[in-house]
């Protein structure tokens, strides 16, 4: 996956989940998460937009990068402090925004 191998690249450690359930019982098990990085059309389940939300309540510390080669979120629908990318995003802004993230 390309974006994996971008988080790799830049030097982070990336866990992949294949869907928002899967991401939400890796944060559940893992305390070392700083940045999540999501599309927002990720079937089953919830869309990236409800995870994020989900994200904010539950584990507010953890920085959110939403992208999307779809649709664009609407104004207001993201936790404040989250960035979007529309696709095809710059990897090399999002990755000095995963570096800020996380620092």
């Amino acid at each position: 996956m390309a974006a994996v191998d971008m988080v790799e690249g830049a030097g982070f450690a990336a866990i992949e989940a294949a869907n928002s359930a899967e991401a939400i019982e890796i944060l559940e098990n893992r305390l070392d998460i700083r940045v999540v990085f999501t599309d927002i059309d990720m079937p089953p389940g919830i869309d990236g937009i409800r995870l994020a939300a989900l994200i904010r309540d539950r584990w507010p510390p953890v920085k959110l990068i939403i992208t999307s080669g779809h649709r664009i979120p609407p104004s207001g629908s993201l936790p404040s402090d989250s960035m979007f990318y529309s696709k095809p995003y710059p990897e090399n802004e999002v990755v000095a925004t995963m570096r800020r993230m996380a620092a």
